[in-house]
């Protein structure tokens, strides 16, 4: 299980370096940052249970 959240965190962080070095795909940056942060806490929370 933290393998998954291990990789969805990196595959997130990708996309939002991605969003950010391309211009115009300031939307990928967002998208990318929202899930980052929603997958870290997800995980974060099942780590504490």
């Amino acid at each position: 299980m933290i393998a998954l959240i291990v990789l969805l965190l990196v595959a997130w962080l990708v996309l939002v370096v991605v969003g950010l070095t391309v211009k115009g795909l300031f939307w990928l940056f967002v998208i990318g940052a929202i899930l980052f942060v929603a997958t870290a806490i997800i995980g974060w929370i099942r780590r504490r249970v």
